[in-house]
């Protein structure tokens, strides 16, 4: 009777590890990239031949199972269309159809909770016409959305929760709203289906989603320690590793177009490491994902109080991220200094997804798809001349000039006190500069704009592009003096 128990408990073993299984990526209504030998897999029985045929030519691929029932194949895809395909998974005595599948582009996205913020927003916290967005997202039936669950975990996985959904006002509320604004604009300028994978955690540290081996040469990052700290002590958005173990490293592989990320929050403090550290990651990624150099476009940081409005801990960051786009090929980092109100000094989730969301967009399509017509290049600093009191900014990308006309504010100057002042500020119209001027400041040293933890920056060339902010010093911040203000 034992032996008889014993055979049957091992054959409903044997049983239920027949079918097949798949990732929730792989799910109904997912995207596959277009024009691309687009990666699928799953798991079976050791030794299990799988076959995937595709609904749009009904071509067969055949895969085996390995020793630990993981099985892969690459599915060419065809152009982008709205039409919903099949495709179905069958062998080892079972049979999956994935039904309203799309062909189109695929952004993986990332990054802390600027990232995460849902069309519906947060707790107090809304999305500037998040509940309009949300009201028409079914005029987009070719946006797909799949939010993986926030988890972490030391060791390696191989699977993490989130399915696709469709875009639809029953779904949309908790769809990230800068990856949506995104999807939308992309699918409004190419017309083509995109699917996005929202891949966020808030809190998360850029080494959140590394591997340990690459944490293990950072001096200041300590894996084993992290691991033995309470999760009281230590919660889990504040960790390192965790995310790219439990929720990056079970994705890693869908083929897609490119990455979007918005974090540096939490790393703010570190700009004299995190540009590096964000080419680390990337080149990680795109090695996981073996796609080659693969887009990596990225958000700069929001105006927020960090602590002190008029510290420059967080404007330092930005200058690195900046930094960053230039040690980073195929990257570019997007501004946001403009995209702020004056009552959001408190608040580090700012309302306006939708511009961000945009502006990656625009990015995209300028540099990924080769759209003719589209300028993602930013006014940006690029010399300083002084004079006395008086000194003129040279910039780059005006082709056409600034806005507004008459004074320009957010300029600071600083003599060799290295207290900066407020100054009055002019475009120089015909040779595509500015002119700054204090009578506090005798002989500047030193030019400003927008250099504050909270600073709006309200200077744009004529296609609505705002001026980076920059500082022509290389002064430390513990070397700086007060502000001195009006």
């Amino acid at each position: 009777m034992k032996k008889l128990i014993s055979f049957i408990a091992a054959t409903a073993a044997i049983s239920a590890h027949a079918a097949i299984e798949l990732p929730d990526i792989m799910s109904d209504n997912m995207v596959l990239q277009q024009q691309s030998d687009a990666k699928l897999w799953g798991w079976s029985n050791p030794g299990a031949k799988i076959t995937v045929t595709t609904g749009w030519n009904g071509k067969a691929y055949t895969a085996k199972a390995d020793k630990k029932g993981r099985w892969e194949v690459a599915v060419a895809t065809p152009e982008a269309s709205y039409t919903p395909y099949t495709v179905t998974m069958a062998g080892d005595g079972s049979n999956i159809e994935l039904k309203n599948v799309l062909v189109g582009e695929v952004w993986f996205c990332s990054g802390q909770s600027n990232m995460e913020m849902p069309l519906k927003g947060f707790w107090c916290q809304p999305t500037e016409n998040g509940g309009r967005a949300i009201a028409y997202s079914g005029k987009y039936p070719g946006i797909r959305m799949a939010n993986i669950n926030r988890c972490g975990n030391y060791e390696l996985q191989d699977r993490v929760a989130g399915k696709w959904l469709e875009s639809k006002p029953a779904n949309a509320a908790e769809f990230s709203a800068v990856a949506f604004f995104f999807a939308r604009s992309l699918t409004e300028i190419l017309d083509v289906p995109v699917g996005i994978i929202n891949c966020s955690l808030g809190g998360s540290k850029v080494e959140g989603w590394m591997p340990k081996w690459k944490l293990d040469e950072y001096p200041d990052r300590d894996v084993e320690k992290e691991k033995a700290t309470p999760d009281s002590v230590l919660p889990l958005w504040e960790r390192i590793n965790v995310m790219y173990n439990a929720m990056l490293h079970p994705l890693a592989g869908y083929t897609v177009k490119g990455f979007l990320w918005n974090q540096g929050e939490a790393n703010v403090g570190q700009h004299t490491v995190y540009p590096e550290r964000l080419r680390d990651m990337v080149q990680i990624w795109r090695d996981e994902w073996k796609q080659g150099e693969l887009p990596f476009y990225y958000v700069e940081i929001p105006a927020w109080n960090y602590g002190d409005p008029d510290g420059a801990t967080a404007a330092l960051f930005r200058e690195c991220q900046h930094k960053a786009a230039d040690i980073i090929p195929n990257s570019g980092c997007v501004s946001t200094t403009d995209l702020i109100y004056p009552h959001e000094i408190n608040d580090i989730h700012g309302t306006k997804k939708e511009e961000i969301g945009e502006r990656l967009s625009f990015m995209a399509a300028a540099r990924t798809y080769g759209i003719e017509g589209i300028d993602t290049r930013y006014p940006r600093f690029k010399s300083m001349h002084s004079e006395g009191s008086r000194a003129v900014i040279m910039l780059d990308n005006v082709d056409n000039g600034l806005t507004p006309n008459g004074e320009l504010e957010g300029f600071e100057v600083a003599g060799d006190d290295r207290v900066f002042y407020p100054a009055k500020a002019k475009e120089l119209w015909y040779n595509r500069a500015i002119e700054v001027s204090s009578d506090k400041v005798k002989d500047i040293k030193a030019v400003r704009y927008c250099f504050r933890n909270f600073s709006i920056g309200r200077i744009h060339n004529h296609l609505g592009l705002p001026l980076l902010p920059f500082r022509t010093d290389d002064w430390e911040e513990s070397s700086i003096a007060t502000i001195e203000h009006r």
